[in-house]
């Protein structure tokens, strides 16, 4: 026997089908109600007046302070020649030249000395004996005056056989090219078995830890760079301040630049890197600054958001100036000691209340 379900029935089907759809949408807009109107999290910091200056960016390259192509000082056949890449302590050798004709020297006055000392022994004697037969010899005396003659002359061949042995025992030692300092070798100019002549070039050594860079900027801005001044320098989105080493105030007459050097100890820049380095234009004046992660980029401009009494977040439109570092001029309707959100800020709707975080 076939049943119908009643009006009333079907009623409260429908009802509760609704109820079931009421509760799905709500559960599916609340996360983006809480995302348009709900307190958003966020860290501040406070719009402070600065002393700034207007600056302009010029390349700059990073050199090292020791940068030495090692040359030969004696001529000879290189025995060794140290690889390119390898890390030479100050004193270290980094090529040696065949030194056997040198050594060979060394031994043949080694033995000139020894003669001669022996020699000069001799007449020293003999000027003693001759002492004490002078006394009583006329003969003797005679023979006393020729023996100090010739004393003295023996006296003058040891120091100069002394003076040659050591003048080879000089080029003996410089047979060893040694590391003027700390460094790696990047560039063999000479390999083993080559005939080095002296003067010739065998490696380039270059101090990867005391580091510059040099930089070049028009002749207009010099008084504004002074020695010591810390100067914002960057490269591939890394960024650190410099101080500056030297000023060369000498500019060419075709190009009008001079030039300065900055100290770039421990920092993260490789010989060889260009970077640009910020240079002063003007005399610094005081204008308002904000951390530059509060500026909020979008298609219809720059702004930043404050904090107001309320903890609500309020849109303001500015325009940027002058930067240094982490800040950078804002120009609009801030004040000094405004609270400026620099984390959190990419999702702030005008309004939207805000709970601050600590620190």
């Amino acid at each position: 026997m076939h049943m119908c379900e009643s009006p009333t029935s079907m009623a409260g089907v429908r009802k509760r089908l609704a109820v079931v759809l009421a509760v799905m949408l709500l559960a599916l807009c609340s996360p983006l109600s809480a995302q348009m109107g709900g307190p958003a999290l966020v860290k501040v910091a406070v719009a402070s007046l600065k002393d700034m200056s207007p600056v302009t960016l010029v390349p700059g390259t990073v050199i090292s302070r020791n940068d030495a192509r090692l040359s030969a000082e004696v001529a000879g056949r290189l025995t060794r020649v140290a690889d390119v890449g390898t890390l030479m302590v100050r004193g270290e050798v980094v090529a040696e030249i065949e030194a056997t004709r040198l050594r060979l020297q060394a031994t043949e006055l080694e033995a000139q000395v020894s003669r001669a000392e022996a020699r000069l022994r001799f007449l020293e004697s003999e000027e003693k004996r001759f002492e004490r037969l002078a006394q009583s010899n006329l003969a003797a005396e005679t023979q006393l005056e020729q023996t100090q003659s010739e004393r003295d002359m023996a006296r003058g061949d040891l120091e100069v056989a002394r003076a040659r042995l050591e003048q080879v025992a000089d080029l003996l030692a410089r047979t060893s090219i040694r590391a003027p300092f700390d460094g790696v070798v990047v560039e063999r100019l000479m390999t083993p078995g080559e005939r080095a002549e002296e003067g010739s070039n065998v490696v380039r050594l270059i101090d990867q830890k005391h580091l510059e860079i040099v930089a070049r900027a028009p002749l207009e801005y010099f008084p504004f760079v002074q020695r010591g001044q810390l100067l914002d320098i960057s490269a591939n989105g890394a960024a650190a301040l410099a101080q500056v080493r030297t000023l060369v105030a000498v500019g060419d007459e075709s190009t009008h630049l001079f030039e300065l050097r900055l100290d770039l100890d421990g920092r993260p820049f490789q010989v060889g890197q260009t970077l640009r380095v910020s240079i002063p234009t003007s005399d610094s004046r005081e204008v308002l600054t904000v951390p530059r992660d509060a500026l909020v980029l979008r298609p219809e401009g720059q702004s930043v958001f404050i904090v107001d009494a309320n903890d609500q977040a309020q849109q303001i439109e500015v325009t940027v100036g002058v930067g240094k570092g982490d800040d950078i001029e804002v120009l609009g309707s801030i004040s000094p000691g405004d609270r400026v959100v620099i984390r959190g800020n990419e999702r702030l709707q005008p309004g939207q209340a805000v709970t601050i975080l600590d620190g």
